[in-house]
């Protein structure tokens, strides 16, 4: 007896040694470096984001943070190998609405289900679509695009950046909304969009505000609305749908920081803590204001309800409009 449980001891030793011990984060934690997975390729709206906040929490806490670019299927691969890491406090990822909220009412299956595979940190920002139309188009509301979409047969057509993305889904939440019919013609990105909307070859366009600032500022193209609540900084003459007689209408992209399920407590009370700080810095808010984004930040409590309400809303939307995905 003595000697089997002197073996089941050792054994037990030698598991611990091999196998995760999330409770062995909280100690010393961090005391080498913190991967932090991006969904999306380098240079796009979620990986300068992501940079600005690992350089904050560096400089800020003497933390050593990796980006770790994963790109693929709409963002759920990077996901993916977050929501399958060890949850020791040393992987975290950057999510954003299209992989937490809309890709699991797009797919028919999803690597991981977002309410259950991660500990949410914080919500981290938030950026409207604008809705813009070609300079020589002859709606200057949003009323003249509701009515010329009524007047013609099959409505107007609409381009977005892919199919699922959040500017596509804005369109078809507005075309639902105001009982109109947008023709949805998918690019594979924002530049060709924008070619064949200053070509004429497409009506409009609910695009990243980055992708549209230089047409936009040339006075190729007009801003017709934002998709926030509240009016973009950088657009201040530019109403919200709500504004124009949508009240309520909101549909936002937006960024969050998650990490593996079971990671401990503690480590993501620390990180929310300190990407809490980094989004109140004045850099940080100017950096983010000059991308058309708003700071967030949210208890992990509060991230739970908010990704709640959207996986409600934006499910709502793909199945109201019968989106699908190629």
């Amino acid at each position: 007896m003595r000697r089997r449980d002197m073996f089941l001891g050792a054994m037990g030793a030698a598991l611990t040694d091999v196998l995760p011990n999330p409770s062995r984060a909280q100690g010393n934690w961090p005391d080498r470096p913190i991967r932090l997975i991006v969904p999306f390729p380098p240079a796009g709206g979620t990986d300068v984001i992501s940079r600005e906040i690992a350089a904050k929490l560096g400089a800020a806490t003497g933390w050593n943070l990796v980006v770790d670019n994963r790109p693929g299927a709409g963002g759920n691969i990077g996901l993916d190998a977050v929501a399958k890491a060890a949850p020791d406090g040393y992987t975290i990822g950057m999510g954003q609405a299209s992989n937490l909220a809309i890709n699991p009412a797009l797919y028919p299956r999803m690597p991981f289900d977002p309410l259950r595979d991660f500990a949410l940190v914080s919500t981290v920002a938030s950026q409207p679509n604008v809705l813009v139309v070609a300079k020589n188009a002859s709606y200057q509301t949003l009323a003249d695009v509701v009515a010329a979409a009524k007047a013609k047969r099959g409505g107007l057509t609409a381009g977005n950046a892919g199919s699922g993305t959040v500017g596509h889904l804005a369109g078809e939440m507005f075309a639902l909304r105001a009982g109109v019919e947008f023709v949805s013609v998918p690019y594979r990105g924002a530049g060709p969009v924008l070619t064949d909307l200053l070509g004429g070859r497409v009506d409009l366009f609910f695009a990243n505000p980055l992708a549209v600032k230089g047409a936009l500022e040339s006075g190729d193209l007009r801003a017709i609305a934002v998709t926030s609540a509240a009016r973009m900084r950088t657009l201040p003459d530019v109403p919200t749908i709500a504004e124009a007689g949508y009240e309520g209408f909101q549909a936002v992209n937006w960024t969050g920081l998650v990490a593996p399920a079971r990671t401990p407590a503690p480590v993501v009370a620390r990180l929310n803590e300190e990407v809490r700080k980094a989004l109140r810095q004045d850099e940080v808010v100017a950096r983010l204001a000059a991308e058309g984004s708003e700071p967030m930040g949210s208890t992990p409590e509060e991230f739970r309800s908010f990704l709640t309400a959207e996986h409600q809303q934006w499910g709502k939307v793909v199945r109201d409009a019968r989106v699908q995905v190629d």
